[in-house]
């Protein structure tokens, strides 16, 4: 039986505090209700100007959650070496790394303001590793091509945090579990990547290769029961994960969402 994507997001509610992001960022994050951890399929940079089945989910997903106070991001597209490094912009810049696309793509805006102070709260939070800031970096499109869908006022600040390329699957996983106590503290964790991610092998009609439906549904199947670690271990399907993620960029976001959960 295929399990429903919408079975694999596990989202959980928190009170109002929208009014309050501005005040509560000025003095520090405040205790709140547990906030999300959602893993979203970016697809194709042209879903920002899309209205589809996906960007349509994305747009009631954010709906069924109250706002939160910030939002912590890692997408597939942003890679660092020798360390981690987390934005520090006052105002986020819009990274528009995607080239070939039509006019109406570069003309997106998104002006979210970022939250210089975000490391310092990591590390009140349980943060032991050491993990640089930059002003150098800003939104790639893994993240604002689903954000001006989510919350398309632009009114939460957003913080993304880099994929340190160094890292093995597992260490990315533990990574995460030292930012867990984020989600009490009203930050929305958002892991933008995909499930399976190879453009060689992309092909233009809408069925699925059956060794992309298989890697999928044995994910799928690992998350919901909780079996993170062999989740970061999924290298060891072989080919099959392979196949899957000629490079594993796409694939990382998913396990910071799995480890603060």
């Amino acid at each position: 039986m295929l399990i429903k994507r919408r079975e694999f997001l596990r989202v959980t509610s928190l009170l109002s505090l929208s009014t309050l992001i501005d005040s509560t960022i000025a003095g520090g994050l405040a205790k709140t209700e547990r906030m999300p951890a959602l893993f979203i399929g970016h697809g194709s940079p042209l879903n920002a100007i899309a209205e589809n089945q996906h960007t349509l989910a994305w747009r009631s997903l954010a709906s069924k959650v109250t706002s939160p106070i910030a939002i912590l991001a890692i997408s597939a597209h942003w890679q660092s070496r020798n360390g981690s490094f987390l934005t520090s912009n006052p105002q986020q810049q819009i990274i528009y790394d995607m080239y070939g696309f039509p006019e109406a793509l570069y003309d997106v805006k998104y002006p979210v303001k970022g939250f210089p102070g975000f490391k310092q709260e990591m590390l009140s939070e349980g943060l032991q590793q050491g993990i640089g800031t930059t002003v150098d970096w800003g939104l790639d499109h893994g993240t604002w091509s689903v954000l001006v869908h989510m919350y398309p006022e632009a009114d939460i600040p957003v913080v993304q945090l880099s994929i340190n390329a160094d890292l093995s699957p597992m260490q990315h996983l533990n990574l995460a579990k030292e930012i867990s106590a984020l989600r009490n503290r009203g930050v929305l964790i958002l892991g933008s990547g995909n499930l399976v991610h190879n453009l060689r092998l992309r092909k233009q009609e809408a069925t699925a290769f059956d060794w992309a439906e298989e890697f999928d549904q044995i994910i799928a199947r690992k998350v919901l029961q909780g079996n993170f670690d062999d989740v970061a271990n999924y290298q060891s399907l072989g080919q099959l994960a392979s196949l899957a993620h000629p490079t594993n960029e796409h694939f990382l976001p998913l396990l910071y969402v799995l480890g603060v959960a």
